[in-house]
């Protein structure tokens, strides 16, 4: 028989007020000497919460460095900066900076642990690190965080919007699973079911609670990291990234304004729901409740661009079947677009 083997968080605190305890968390642990990698915009009051509980704690802070950009150059950049006798590396703020601490943690082979402010996505507990190189967006094997500090109290008073981006993120699961079924059942693409149980798992666990409040933040804090830890149980994106997510970079690479990841993806997680023909009425329901749709149609996208994207989508990743690849869906994608209530409200000519 074989054996699995993988990397799961073994520090994980989903709590009110987790980052002014994480010098607590970080003295059982054994690490007293840190390095901290933190979003250049942070308010000073979080940063604040943080080293007066790592000083309480007599936790030396060897350097802290303010993240720029989610790139491989400034990766590149602090990676022989860090002293040799780090104990580990934390990663605090939004998606870029611990996109970069993990990345440097996983360079230096060094604990990373991740105290995200907000939850725009799961990429705070995976295996990949997504950054930029020479320009384009790369997902670069990372290491999985040893340990995962979510403060809710400081997650919910992030803007409504990161929240909402989350949301979408998560729900993306479901298509995302459904894909990989469908890969197996016409091309043989394994699947591990464990990873498909748990990824789908962690979406139904929130929709039973939808709140923006302190235990809908965990809920959802909860859900994004272990699917997260479910791309590590299959070594692959599978369980997290589907058709949606390719949508998703196909509208990155034509080179239009920034969206937040979470609020494209979940719009196409909706039109992909769509194609496939399962759980539409379920992702337009839950975006209804949490508001994903008001957000979305008070920023929506262009057309053109989103039929450019399914034109795109099923070139980004060569042998990685979904339902875009089992027909040309740019005709009903077009149709959908412009006939569903929900997609003709934020894609608009």
């Amino acid at each position: 028989m074989s054996r699995t083997q993988i990397a799961i968080p073994t520090l994980v605190r989903v709590k009110p007020g987790a980052i002014a305890r994480l010098g607590i968390y970080a003295r059982r642990h054994g690490f007293e000497n840190i390095v901290v990698l933190h979003s250049s915009d942070l308010h000073d009051d979080l940063m604040q919460r943080l080293c007066g509980g790592l000083r309480a704690e007599k936790i030396q802070v060897l350097h802290r460095w303010p993240v720029q950009e989610a790139s491989f150059e400034q990766a590149r950049e602090l990676f022989p900066r860090i002293p040799p006798r780090t104990s580990a590396i934390l990663g605090f703020g939004g998606g870029k900076a611990l996109d970069v601490a993990k990345y440097v943690a996983f360079l230096t082979r060094r604990p990373y642990i991740a105290a995200p402010t907000s939850l725009s996505n799961d990429g705070f507990c995976s295996p990949q690190s997504s950054l930029t190189l020479e320009g384009q967006r790369k997902s670069l094997p990372s290491t999985m965080p040893f340990g995962v500090v979510l403060d809710t109290e400081v997650c919910l008073a992030a803007p409504e919007i990161l929240w909402l981006s989350g949301v979408g993120d998560l729900v993306s699961k479901l298509t995302a699973v459904t894909d990989w079924k469908m890969a197996f059942h016409a091309v043989g693409t394994r699947v591990d079911d464990f990873a498909a149980l748990l990824s789908d798992a962690t979406v139904f666990q929130f929709i039973a609670r939808p709140s923006r409040d302190l235990e809908g933040v965990r809920l959802l804090g909860t859900a994004l990291m272990l699917n997260g830890v479910a791309m590590e149980v299959c070594g692959s994106s599978r369980p997290a990234s589907g058709s949606e997510h390719l949508i998703s970079h196909a509208l990155d690479s034509l080179g239009g304004p920034p969206r937040l990841h979470g609020m494209q993806v979940g719009v196409a997680t909706h039109l992909v729901s769509l194609l496939q023909g399962q759980n539409a009425d379920l992702i337009a329901g839950l975006f209804e409740k949490t508001g994903f749709w008001r957000a979305a149609e008070a920023a929506p996208f262009r057309r053109a661009d989103w039929l450019e994207a399914v034109r795109r989508a099923p070139s980004i990743k060569e042998d990685f079947y979904t339902v875009l690849s089992s027909r040309d869906c740019r005709p009903e994608a077009e149709t959908l677009l412009r006939t569903d209530p929900h997609l003709s409200r934020c894609i608009i000519d």
